[in-house]
């Protein structure tokens, strides 16, 4: 009878491209035990690169267990799973290697299927990455140089794992742990750290509103076909990253349908968060700037000039800054040292771009942000927060 084999496998990168490692195991379906364990820093590569590392060093351990075995190789990571399963391309020149590595490995193998799995079901290999992230090497199990299946081969460290970390316990979070506090100035939510929770900030694709440059806040607006098209050219270009764990939306209608072809992509849930919908803008929704300045000058002079003064009946920017600010930093607690998708609008993805600059409001008229683009900014929980783009729009082009 052909035996089955499971093998669980992760990687990270603390800074992608940073420090990084991989972390895999092989289990036995039946019972569950853990028959071989395997971690190694890798030095400075990409969430991506590591995966595949670790989805190699997991294949090449269920061969030294049964050449023969019929393996389910299970991935937090939704690039590897569709490329190594052949629906997507494998177009990046560091990870073609790999890919090629692991297919290699999979073909002496009596078969290998592989399966997405949420990483909070993936927690043992996550582990794994982790410890070596922290630049500690571990191997249990079948091991090459001939030591017996079970021994610790790490260099002489004991305990339930090499850092003498508990079961299932993480010696650190694969980005890091703990919220930022610079755009906030708080402090106190986690044990300061050096690695960041990432925002990813989208803005949403085409609107009728956004193509003739009118206000357009608190409305139900929906996306035009090219706004569609715009979403799902994101949708693939942050699929194929793969390192997006948590989706975040405004509730208004063109941000959830932006959100929406992003979820399909990376079979994700969205969560609506009304902290990041747009601003009220009031009496000038729907109008052009040049149309309220005809009709209001000194009202619009004054808005210009002064953040706390808000359109005829709507909002203030810093009345969004502080509700953006609020969402931004209980994202952050929620998902420390995860990645974090936020699908919003201009004016706040502005605003926290703003706040992460620690410019002055005035900021936020200084700022282009194309319709479908992307911004990135690292929250730091022991330091600043660190925009690394801005208004970047290639998977428009």
């Amino acid at each position: 009878m052909t035996r089955r084999l499971v093998v669980e496998a992760d990687g990270g990168s603390r800074g992608n491209p940073g420090p990084a490692g991989y972390g895999a195991l092989v289990r036995d379906p039946l019972g569950g035990e853990v028959l071989a364990e395997i971690a190694e820093p890798i030095g400075v590569a990409t969430n991506n690169v590591a995966e595949y590392r670790g989805l190699i060093a997991g294949l090449r351990a269920a061969a030294e267990i049964d050449p023969g075995a019929r393996v389910e190789a299970r991935l937090d990571s939704k690039l590897v799973v569709e490329q190594m399963s052949g629906r997507w391309k494998v177009k990046h020149p560091d990870i073609r290697p790999l890919a090629e590595q692991a297919r290699e490995i999979a073909a002496g193998l009596a078969e290998v299927v592989y399966t997405w799995v949420p990483r909070a079901e993936n927690a043992d290999a996550d582990r794994l990455a982790n410890e070596a992230m922290d630049g500690v090497p571990v191997r249990r199990g079948p091991d090459r140089s001939g030591g017996e299946p079970g021994a610790e081969t790490s260099g002489g460290a004991s305990g339930d794992t090499a850092t003498g970390a508990p079961p299932g316990g993480a010696a650190g979070p694969r980005h890091g742990s703990g919220p930022s506090t610079a755009a906030s100035g708080r402090t106190g939510w986690a044990a300061p750290d050096t690695t960041p929770t990432r925002l990813i900030l989208l803005r949403h694709g085409q609107t009728p509103m956004s193509v003739e440059r009118r206000f357009a806040g608190v409305g139900d607006i929906e996306l035009t076909p090219t706004g569609h098209e715009q979403a799902r050219a994101a949708a693939r270009r942050l699929a194929e990253r793969g390192d997006v764990d948590v989706i975040v939306s405004s509730p208004l209608r063109r941000t959830r349908d932006t959100a929406e072809h992003v979820a399909r992509e990376l079979a994700l849930p969205v969560e609506a968060w009304s902290g990041f919908a747009e601003t009220d803008f009031g009496a000038w929704e729907g109008m052009t700037f040049g149309e309220v300045r005809e009709r209001w000058p000194d009202e619009i002079a004054r808005w210009l000039a002064d953040p706390s003064v808000p359109p005829r009946g709507g909002e203030s920017f810093a009345a969004v800054a502080e509700r953006v600010g609020a969402a931004r930093d209980k994202v952050l607690a929620d998902y420390a040292g995860q990645t974090v998708l936020v699908v919003s609008h201009v004016t706040p993805i502005k605003v926290c771009l703003q706040q992460a600059l620690l410019a002055p409001p005035e900021a936020l008229f200084r700022m282009h942000l194309d319709v479908a683009c992307l911004s990135e900014v690292d929250c730091y929980s022991d330091g600043p927060a660190v925009v690394r783009s801005l208004n970047d729009t290639a998977h428009l082009a």
